[in-house]
């Protein structure tokens, strides 16, 4: 189809969108310019052409400002307040898992690019520094003659003391993060309206340390790692300039690539999913908050069993259902989320205005989330600014604001997203977003006095405005008259509040301007005047005590954050009436009164419960005590939990609340709810005893009596199973012997017969086998080919060397060890190495070991085994460059993904989850990348899914992922997508492969195969 430019379309819209919203994007080419399918390949990688296939929304142009040449893979962006782009390169990432790339010995850049002849493009590349330390450092911030530069361990701040555009001096402000070489690791900085600094790091950063090597201790007095003390996985910072007054405000985030703040100080990020689950999200960052990536109390990943497990993977992932976890604003699906900004100037459309702009380089989108207040917390859409509708090797990695106005877009460039498989190591580009026919002019800046620095403030650009900031304070008093001219003035309401950081500061009259914004017609001031009193550490109590009872539920947020940690007599009531506004559904609200309360959870709520005058049990008050970590909850939950008025789909969400007190607190109230007598109290006594263990029921004669009830009930179920795991019990075969046999499309037989292997069920198992029935005989070696359990293999084993079995059990027995189980395709490669295959079963046993995915696997069972050699056609495959020209059957190929994908990826409701997700994929990947990811799997294996090989006490060796860790216990994914759960104590050593558990299918289809398979990927969007 050929475009034209004034051709629009419908812009891609997220399924979580409260309402329709419409967006018409336009082509960047000029009317006789060639569309991107009149280009020849080499033509569309041209940076004459860069913008070919690229489209912007009605009334937006894009112009190309640098490319290759002058930029190599920039990673992250900032600009100064002369307009200039300063730039962290990326050519060195991750060269140990890109082996075939070239290593630059003198390290990356950052790169200074400047427009000196107002032509809207680069005519100037000045290197401000080049070594290893930053190789493919991920942040960057301009805040005067110092440059502040993330990369992880460090954070390293280098100034320019001459003005040569050259670093004279580099010093460490923080050391000792985790995620060096990953894109996990620390994020830039950005200067706050308040005058500190704020960044994040994501799940890889693990710990921060000073610049001597000491372990960050914060103002809440916790030292800061991620070990679940408290904090866990990736985290959000707010710090002074030189590293004092060290805060985290919000944890167990993925990676949270970039922090966003605007002028009244609120915080916006995003945050990646583990690639493949269509979960990637925005975030209002409510100061202190946890952000469910993990479970808050045992760091178990997201995909672990647990009560009132949520229904919807994008829910699911971040643990929406659990009290203590702060909602997601927006889910955006699939995506590869980068650079974030908060657009505060008026030269783009108003539909921009003041909103959140944003980067993804996974759907090659830039894209506005605009936000409307909703109760406590926000609402959000999508509104996309600029779109690699054709040009899928455009990865924006982060977005600016210019002095103008105008929004920069730096562009790694790549047919793959970030360092995963990075091919294009000598491209990248920057771009500038502006109205149509608007040039880049930059505005001159005067510091000199206060007045002009005032004039500088109101810029849309955060460098400016942070020099302006510093500038401002070092004339205190002398700016009064400046800053009260902005503060009075009828200027928008942002400007004036970043007056109003400043004018509170001042010694004499800061509290007038507080008490002034305490009182503003606008929420967000009155927001931003009670942050900045927390700021200066004024006494909050008669603050507070003016806006417990204020019409906003947003103001009402915030007081009840500003509670936590009080110690004042006063705060547990101003607590306790800030809680009784709670409404029953404003979950925002419910997770503040959660944050305020910290720490002094009893006599917070005992002053609710005292309010409440007895009169607790309706719906908000139900949630207050869902959500309460006070021992007085504890009985109270059992309350709600037997009235019989609750439906009982409601009652699994209480029972959850449980595990979020001790153990010791919560035993008595659990005996009380197994005491319940009735049939229909079985589901009560189900949830009920998984929070009890072994030791309660061996020394309770009842106890057991009501397990055995429960199990009863629940025969043939997950339920069923899941008790029986729970507490151990090895004289359940018969009912699990049940479950092996039930419906073969479930992994509850093999979660039967692991369970059977591993708790002496064995024997009941080789019974089955020799019953001489068939059907159940040949059932439960496949099972048990599966389960790829040491024991489960010697049995296998054992019955293809016994000739007492039927020649056919034999047979079925070799094919067994070819199912999902790398360990059983590994154990008969082992006998065929010791010579222990009967002849007659050679054949079969040569069918399953070259049919293996693996190439080495192939090779030597060939050496061994009489097969068949392998035909031409399944190799000489063609290099990519060629591939991507050639087009395949999308029809075909879909039947090559369900011979060779399925097995491992899921597309829409088919397939196994154990490799990503391929929903999407064609979203993501141009055609060079998908044939990449195919041919050469172990240069780009996904964060999250490396994989492992566990040896565990019984010599059993596994292969898989890990899908989370906690101090007890490891649940490990397997092949064919099942998962086990392993104590810690059995696990002798683990061992991470140095290759992707995908094998390169080069062997293992033709090239027409393979281009078929890559038309059925390629047509897999949204």
């Amino acid at each position: 189809m050929h475009r034209n430019n004034c051709f629009s379309l419908p812009a891609l819209l997220s399924t979580l969108l409260l309402s329709l919203l419409l967006v018409t994007l336009t082509s960047c080419q000029s009317d006789d310019s060639p569309t991107f399918e009149e280009l020849t390949d080499e033509e569309r990688r041209s940076p004459e052409h860069a913008l070919a296939g690229i489209e912007l929304r009605d009334g937006l142009e894009a112009t190309l400002f640098a490319s290759e040449g002058r930029v190599v893979n920039p990673t992250n962006m900032d600009i100064d307040d002369r307009g200039r782009v300063w730039i962290t390169e990326g050519v060195n990432y991750r060269p140990d898992l890109n082996p075939g790339n070239p290593v630059n010995e003198e390290g990356d850049r950052i790169v200074i690019l400047e427009d000196t002849d107002g032509d809207g493009t680069a005519d100037s590349e000045k290197v401000f520094y080049q070594g290893r330390e930053v190789d493919s450092a991920l942040g960057i911030m301009v805040l005067g003659n110092r440059v502040f530069i993330s990369r992880s361990p460090y954070v390293y701040i280098f100034s320019d003391t001459t003005g040569n555009d050259e670093a004279d001096t580099m010093e460490v402000l923080f050391s000792g993060i985790g995620g060096e070489q990953h894109d996990h690791g620390v994020h830039a900085f950005v200067f706050g309206p308040d005058g500190r600094l704020y960044f994040n790091s994501g799940d890889a950063g693990t710990q921060i340390h000073d610049a001597d090597g000491n372990i960050i201790v914060d103002m809440a007095g916790n030292e800061v790692r991620t070990d679940g003390q408290p904090y866990r996985k990736g985290m959000v910072f707010r710090t002074n300039p030189d590293g004092s007054e060290f805060e985290v405000l919000g944890h167990n985030f993925r990676n949270n690539y970039e922090v966003a703040i605007d002028s009244y100080g609120t915080l916006w990020q995003s945050d990646n999913d583990d690639d493949g689950n269509r979960s990637v999200r925005i975030n209002f960052v409510m100061e202190y908050g946890n952000y469910g990536y993990t479970d808050e109390v045992t760091g178990a990943g997201w995909r672990s069993p647990r009560i009132h497990m949520e229904e919807e993977i994008h829910r699911r992932h971040w643990y929406q259902n659990d009290p203590g976890v702060v909602p997601n604003l927006l889910d955006t699906g699939a995506g590869s989320p980068t650079g974030i900004l908060i657009y505060e100037g008026n030269l783009l459309p108003e539909i921009f205005h003041n909103q959140m702009i944003h980067s993804d380089a996974g759907p090659n989108v830039v894209r506005a989330y605009p936000v409307e207040p909703e109760g406590a917390g926000y609402r959000a859409s999508v509104e996309e600014m600029m779109k690699g509708v054709d040009n899928q090797w455009f990865r924006p990695s982060d977005v600016t604001v210019a002095p103008d106005g105008s929004v920069f877009v730096a562009d790694w460039y790549d047919p793959g997203v970030g360092g995963h498989q990075v091919r294009a190591l000598e491209d990248g580009r920057i771009y500038r977003i502006a109205p149509e026919n608007t040039p880049y002019r930059v505005p001159a800046v005067d510091y000199s006095t206060p007045e002009s620095s005032v004039e500088a403030l109101k810029s849309p650009n955060h460098a400016t405005r942070a020099k302006a900031w510093l500038r401002l304070n070092e004339w205190g008093e002398e700016a009064e008259e400046a800053l009260l001219a902005l503060w009075n003035s009828g200027e928008p309401d942002r400007l004036r509040a970043r007056a109003l950081w400043l004018l509170s500061g001042l010694e004499g009259s800061g509290a007038e301007y507080l008490s002034q914004a305490l009182s503003d017609p606008n929420p967000d001031l009155r927001i931003t005047g009670l942050r900045a009193a927390r700021l200066l550490d004024l006494d909050l109590i008669p603050i507070l005590e003016e806006l417990v009872d204020d019409p906003s539920p947003q103001v009402r947020r915030e007081a009840a954050i500003a509670l936590r940690h009080h110690d004042s007599s006063r705060a547990a009531g101003l607590w306790a009436e800030l809680a009784q506004q709670y409404d029953g559904e404003d979950r925002w609200y419910l997770e503040a009164l959660g944050i305020g309360a910290d720490r002094q959870w009893d006599r917070y709520f005992e002053q609710w419960l005292a309010l409440r005058d007895g009169e607790w049990n309706d719906s908000a008050g139900r949630d207050i005590v869902w959500r309460a970590r006070a021992d007085a909850a504890v009985p109270m939950l059992a309350t709600i939990i037997k009235d019989s008025s609750i439906p009982d789909e409601e009652k699994p969400r209480y029972f959850r609340a449980f595990d979020f007190h001790s153990p010791e607190r919560i035993e008595s109230t659990i005996f009380s709810l197994l005491e319940e007598e009735g049939q229909g109290n079985q589901q009560i006594h189900y949830y009920a005893l998984q929070l009890l263990d072994i030791s309660h029921i061996d020394a309770n004669p009842e106890l057991a009596r009501v397990l055995d009830n429960v199990l009863a009930h629940y025969s043939g179920t997950h339920e069923f199973l899941r008790l029986v795991s729970h507490f151990e019990l090895e004289d359940r075969n018969e009912e699990l012997v049940e479950l092996v046999l039930s419906d073969p499309e479930s992994e509850l037989n093999i979660q039967a017969a692991r369970y059977m292997l591993q708790n002496n069920g064995a024997g009941r198992l080789e019974e089955l086998i020799r019953s001489g029935e068939e059907d159940a005989s040949v059932r439960v070696l496949q099972i048990i080919g599966s389960v790829g359990s040491n024991s489960g293999l010697a049995l296998l084993q054992s019955v293809v060397t016994d000739s007492s079995y039927p020649f056919e059990i034999r047979r079925q027995s070799v094919e067994a060890f070819g199912t999902d189980s790398w360990s059983a395709e590994n154990r008969l490669l082992e006998m065929a190495r010791e010579g222990q295959i009967p002849p007659e079963l050679e054949a079969a046993a040569a069918n399953v070991l070259m049919g293996s995915f693996r190439a080495s696997v192939r090779e030597e069972a060939a050496g061994y085994l009489q097969v068949e050699a392998e035909p031409e056609s399944a190799s000489g495959i063609r290099p990519v460059t060629e591939l991507v020209e050639l087009r395949g059957d999308s029809e075909r190929g879909r039947v090559v993904y369900e011979q060779l994908c399925q097995m491992c990826h899921v597309v829409g409701e088919s397939g196994i989850q154990f490799g990503p997700e391929l929903t999407e994929i064609g979203d993501k990947l141009p055609r060079e990348g998908l044939y990449n990811a195919i041919l050469e799997p172990n240069s780009g294996i996904n964060f999250g899914y490396e994989g492992y090989i566990l040896t565990l006490s019984d010599e059993t060796r596994v292969t898989g992922m890990i899908d989370s860790e906690t101090d007890s216990e490891l649940i490990f994914r397997l092949p064919g997508g099942f998962t086990q759960t392993y104590p810690v104590s059995d696990i002798e050593s683990r061992e991470q492969l140095q290759h992707s558990l995908m094998p390169a299918l080069q062997g293992s289809m033709t090239e027409e195969q393979l281009v078929d398979l890559v038309e059925y990927l390629a047509t897999l969007t949204p």
